[in-house]
């Protein structure tokens, strides 16, 4: 059967159209965004939510939905979507508090067949007390060899 120029005209208008939309999905993606003194212009990637891009930036659902009254419904975001980003200064943290202070009245070494339960017997503390002096997570794990500090 013989084509037709219509079906080849189709074909190509088809092809330019393709064409068309790649490109613009390509440039549309590529752009980079210009940076005001007070946020930065994000543009959603697939995947991400408000709340991902609220936890990147440091700052809160609410506050993107502020800058973004576009936005009708915060669960509703779309790929390609150009958002305004407001930056906040954190408050300064307060330093963390230094660790208490490690007072150990013995020092035992570990022998084959001890645990912590018979040493706090021996000892006269908690099991669980000698444990957090020595930062053991499990009661059941220690060895041979090791020194563990007696508060």
């Amino acid at each position: 059967m013989r084509k037709t120029g219509f079906s080849r005209f189709r074909r190509l208008t088809l092809f330019l159209l393709l064409l068309l939309l790649l490109l613009g999905v390509t440039v549309s993606t590529t752009q980079a965004a210009p940076a005001e003194s007070n946020g930065v212009y994000h543009t959603v990637r697939y995947g991400e939510t408000l709340s991902l891009i609220a936890v990147t930036y440091g700052v809160t659902i609410h506050d993107l939905l502020v800058a973004n009254p576009h936005i009708v419904n915060p669960n509703l975001i779309y790929y390609g979507t150009v958002i305004f980003v407001p930056y906040y200064k954190p408050a300064p943290q307060p330093p963390p508090p230094l660790p208490p202070q490690r007072y150990c009245r013995y020092y035992h070494t570990v022998r084959y067949g001890d645990n912590l339960i018979n040493l706090g017997v021996w000892y006269g503390i908690s099991p669980y007390t000698i444990a957090e002096a020595n930062g053991i997570y499990n009661l059941n794990f220690i060895y041979a060899g090791q020194s563990l500090c007696i508060p």
